[in-house]
């Protein structure tokens, strides 16, 4: 697990351990959100065993499990409200990090916090893929279908600090 700035109090990374919770607390973080359903894959932690362990750590927790065929714009509003309410930096993470940036970078551009034209370049300055969001947008007319980037693989790299 390897965090990835997005903005200055948001965060995403891939599959959070219960090894990785006193690691996000120390680091400064207040609240975990969990984009990733239970059961994605059979080695993947319960959100239940993760919610009780950032409960221990006192940092507060969010499931808000999202797929390809849940990611909506509620669903982006929601997260985008934990994150307005949040009481501290905000680590979200899913199984590569590339739905909680979706969501961000979705959740962002229906507040009309950014052009939608604009995330390819803010994703390559953090070294995530903007496909899912910028899709997502295209397809619920937010922006020009032949704006779209390249297809790549979705994934978030670790950030090369």
């Amino acid at each position: 697990m390897t965090p990835i700035r997005i903005t200055e109090t948001f965060y995403i990374t891939s599959q959070v351990s219960a090894a990785d919770i006193p690691k996000i607390a120390a680091a400064g973080f207040a609240v975990i959100v969990n984009n990733r359903p239970d059961g994605e894959a059979p080695d993947q932690p319960g959100q239940a065993d993760i919610c009780q362990i950032a409960a221990q750590e006192g940092l507060d927790y969010l499931y808000l499990p999202t797929t390809g065929a849940t990611l909506n714009a509620e669903a982006a509003k929601a997260f985008r409200a934990a994150l307005e309410a949040a009481p501290g930096p905000v680590l979200a993470h899913c199984r590569s990090g590339a739905r909680s940036f979706a969501l961000w970078a979705i959740s962002e551009v229906l507040a009309g916090q950014i052009k939608p034209e604009a995330l390819a370049a803010l994703a390559a300055e953090r070294g995530c893929d903007p496909s899912v969001a910028l899709s997502w947008l295209s397809a619920n007319g937010h922006m020009a279908a032949n704006a779209l980037p390249e297809k790549g693989d979705n994934s978030c790299p670790p950030n090369p600090r």
